[in-house]
């Protein structure tokens, strides 16, 4: 038995070397600069696409089944000699924008690399007569090029950070191209959770490709871009939507769902709001991490700073201290924020302000609930109402432009009202609430006054036409009369 494995074994490496030495005969080119241990050939050596079956000829052009040097490297064989500037990428394009050329060498990835490399922001676009900013060879390598699925490879999920931070980590380089640029991604990321967990080993954690994309890289101001703000919700939900791919970190994973729905969502997805809030408004780009507890209430503050001041002030943020309640999250939510209405200030049984406080527990904020919730139903009942009575003056021809005009003060009270909820004072409510009340009832009263009117109008007319018709019609009797007269005195005289 031991003889026998030998033989199998000298057998194979017979087999192997034998292997070896018909791919180095193939491509003479290769045996020729290994001969000299130069780097290109001992880099090539373990070149994904050697491996592949492609030989020196295939990039540089030339024949290289011929072992005269100067005939295989002649122009009548095709020899192009090292790529230099578009025409690097364009040899790389030659293969990887043919899906079926690729196919016919076993390829089963993605092809079309140069062409989304020319619309990137990496390229000066198809058409430039400058060499682009990157060529394959930048990221990839030239001879010792490796299958991203490597862990050796440049472009590996562990090596793909430090090799886009060797430009992006560098201000003078990259003030050559774009100043405003920052340059401190790196350093953010390694603060981040996914750059935590890539350091770690992490091959799943999210590295530059995931959000940026690989090829087809586009500055965050162009909308095709895969940062865009309006695309940015479905760049992280392209994991964090995943439950099968998120379920080795046990979080959940329906924020993308929950945002959608929330009022940030609806802004910035449906309505096309770019200022609306996303994801890395909340968690950060390339710092990415969740908000700790203390740490909401500033994240929301940079946009809802009044509201924050005013929480601040309030007894509600020493409660919350306290219990260790994040500041807006408690009552809002966090992906699924829904739109302020009264509803929030609603009580009783699985209500918002109901679940902490009631007549038993906490009676004072209760009460505080209670009066700003009638208050705040009040205020919208009567601006509903006295836009309803406005309309049916517009209807009937009334002129009250001015009197819808002073509405628009109302409605500026409420949204001040629902802002100053957050002091948690019925005074400092009242104050805020109040003037609007005041303006809407004026304006129902002015609104009933303008049909009251039309009534009024309506009716006076009607006795005026009476009136006239029966002084014409009087009149017109008296005429008839007196022509009567007339005929009469002159029979009386003939």
């Amino acid at each position: 038995m031991k003889y026998l494995s030998l033989l199998f074994s000298g057998i194979m490496l017979c087999s192997f070397v034998g292997t070896a030495a018909a791919q180095d005969r193939q491509d003479e080119c290769y045996a020729c600069h290994a001969s000299m241990e130069d780097d290109a050939s001992q880099a090539f050596a373990t070149d994904v696409h050697r491996n592949g079956g492609l030989t020196c000829a295939s990039c540089h052009g030339g024949d290289a089944s011929l072992d005269d040097m100067d005939e295989g490297m002649s122009s009548a064989r095709g020899f192009k000699g090292v790529p230099a500037g578009k025409a690097i990428s364009a040899t790389c394009g030659g293969c990887h924008d043919d899906k079926e050329r690729m196919g016919a060498l076993g390829f089963d990835g993605t092809t079309g690399q140069l062409t989304a490399l020319r619309n990137s922001a990496h390229s000066r676009g198809s058409g430039a007569t400058a060499s682009p900013l990157m060529e394959c060879t930048h990221c990839h390598g030239a001879h010792g090029i490796r299958p991203a699925r490597d862990p050796a490879s440049r472009v590996s999920r562990r090596n793909v950070v430090a090799l886009c931070s060797s430009c992006h980590d560098n201000p003078r380089y990259m003030q050559q191209y774009n100043p405003s640029l920052p340059t401190d991604q790196l350093a953010k990321y390694r603060t981040s959770v996914h750059g935590q967990r890539n350091a770690r080993g992490d091959s799943r954690a999210a590295a530059c490709p995931d959000c940026h994309m690989a090829h087809e890289i586009r500055p965050a101001s162009a909308a095709s871009s895969s940062v865009n703000a309006m695309n940015i919700p479905m760049t992280c939900g392209k994991c964090h939507g995943d439950a099968k791919y998120m379920e080795p970190y046990g979080i959940p994973t329906n924020q993308l769902a929950l945002f959608r729905g929330s009022v940030h969502g609806k802004s910035l997805l449906e309505k096309r709001d770019v200022s609306a809030p996303s994801c890395n408004d909340c968690h950060g780009n390339h710092g990415a991490a969740p908000p700790n507890v203390e740490s909401i209430g500033n994240v929301c503050g940079t946009c809802h700073a009044l509201n924050a001041e005013l929480f601040r002030a309030s007894r509600h943020a020493v409660e919350f201290e306290k219990a260790g309640y994040p500041e807006c999250e408690t009552c809002h939510g966090n992906h699924d924020v829904r739109p302020a209405t009264a509803e929030l200030l609603a009580l009783g049984a699985g209500s918002l302000c109901g679940s902490c406080h009631s007549t038993e527990n906490a009676p004072e904020g209760f009460r505080a609930a209670k009066v700003m919730h009638v208050l705040l139903d009040s205020l919208r009942n009567t601006v509903a109402l006295a836009e309803r009575r406005i309309d049916d003056a517009e209807q009937k021809g009334m002129e009250i432009e001015d009197v819808r005009f002073s509405l628009r003060d109302a409605r500026q009270a409420r949204l001040q009202a629902r802002t100053a909820v957050h002091a948690f004072s019925v005074e400092k409510f009242s104050e805020v609430l109040d003037p609007g009340l005041l303006i809407a009832r004026q304006a129902l009263i002015d609104a009933e006054a303008a049909n009251d009117d039309y009534y009024f109008r309506r009716s006076g007319l009607a006795i005026a036409t009476l009136i006239i018709t029966v002084t014409v019609i009087l009149l017109f009797l008296y005429i008839r009369r007196i022509e009567q007269q007339q005929r009469s005195r002159k029979q009386a005289v003939s």
